[in-house]
């Protein structure tokens, strides 16, 4: 390992240092202790693109499974605004964020990770849900035209980041280049609510938010490059100055407004995960609230009630539920109010049903004071 003036090892690598010598003891590990398993059913679950949840049950019964899941890893040039400015996004399965894997407690997750080798750049993965080897980071590592498979066992109820964490200064610009989604472990006999008793949703949005660094010229324009490697100096020094170019909600600004505004119906309870890889953030429903809200993701614990807004710790995710009353147009965004209107964290929720004139009803339309 190679060494600093002052005689530690560099933090590179320390990174990569320490992900190979966990590596090593993983696999001296695999070769003394059984695994329990090795008897149980495999399933393959069919991921989708965000917003969007995979299928899933809420509860299960019986043993627990293997689930099988494939991320591919892919550089491709995106749109991250409505004035068209073109980064080289870092993606899993071509979204941002990455898709959303949802599991039940004690299943086991195999994972395929492939990366194509049309990608200049080397992949892996750490899922924050997964205990020992770096998140999985240690085993995943994967050079264009390699893939790799490991698997963990989901034990702890909740919902969790996962990210690309190659190494060294490569790790913050693959998360803020995109290459990051979400991990929801339910518990087997499903949500609780504060009182103890189940709790049921109609439907689930994820929400991945996202913090870029794209560089200018000396114009002030924002650049652009070849391929995703091309671009990694320039948006390392972007990145140090800890200013994002870009916040938002998705993989653009005001990525989920117009036709893809969310949509739901009054009476519908709708889950709500939202992930934050690398920065905290306030997430809030305009015109709605947090019926049960757990902030820090855990579902072994207690759920908050009646939020307005939570806070969100940078390299996580939560969730909420609320039940829609009221038909008409919500706004779901960063409650950094700069970031959400200036730019781009906010998305749009359109609601169909009937209006409600005992929780809102207009006295007065607005007119001439004093009339």
């Amino acid at each position: 390992m190679k060494k600093t003036d002052s005689g530690g090892p560099s933090r590179r690598d320390f990174l990569l240092g320490t992900a190979a010598a966990v590596g090593a003891v993983a696999m001296v590990g695999n070769a003394e202790f059984a695994y329990a398993a090795r008897n149980l059913k495999s399933v393959t679950q069919k991921l989708v693109d965000p917003p969007a949840f995979p299928n899933h049950r809420q509860t299960v019964s019986g043993p627990p499974k293997i689930v099988k899941v494939t991320l591919t890893a892919e550089e491709k040039e995106i749109v991250i605004d409505g004035d068209g400015t073109k980064m080289w996004a870092m993606t899993f399965n071509g979204t941002v964020p990455g898709p959303i894997i949802v599991v039940h407690q004690d299943d086991y997750v195999e994972l395929t990770i492939v990366n194509p080798s049309s990608n200049t750049l080397a992949h892996n993965i750490d899922l924050h849900a997964a205990t020992g080897e770096l998140g999985g980071a240690g085993l995943s590592h994967v050079d264009p035209g390699q893939q790799a498979t490991f698997r963990f066992k989901a034990t702890k109820p909740g919902v969790f980041c996962y990210h690309c964490a190659p190494g060294g200064a490569m790790i913050p610009v693959h998360v803020v280049s995109g290459m990051n989604g979400a991990i929801m472990v339910l518990p087997r006999n499903g949500l609780k609510d504060a009182m103890g008793k189940r709790a049921r949703y109609d439907k689930a949005w994820y929400i991945g938010e996202q913090d870029y660094y794209v560089p200018k010229d000396k114009d002030g324009n924002y650049k652009t490059y070849k391929n995703a490697a091309d671009s990694v100096p320039d948006k390392i020094e972007v990145m140090r100055t800890l200013t994002p170019s870009h916040v938002v909600l998705g993989h653009a600004a005001f990525a989920y407004t117009g036709d893809n505004s969310l949509t739901a119906k009054v009476g519908e309870t709708v889950l709500i995960v939202h992930s934050q890889a690398n920065n905290p953030t306030q997430p809030h429903l305009i015109g709605g609230h947090g019926d049960l809200v757990w902030p820090t993701g855990s579902f072994g614990d207690k759920p908050l009630t009646n939020l307005e807004t939570y806070w969100l710790v940078g390299g996580s995710a939560g969730a909420m539920t609320y039940t829609f009353l009221q038909p008409g147009l919500y706004v779901y965004l960063n409650h950094n109010l700069i970031k959400a209107v200036l730019m781009g964290a906010a998305a749009h929720v359109k609601i169909e049903g009937q209006w409600n004139d005992d929780l809102m009803t207009q006295i007065k339309k607005p007119g001439p004071i004093g009339k």
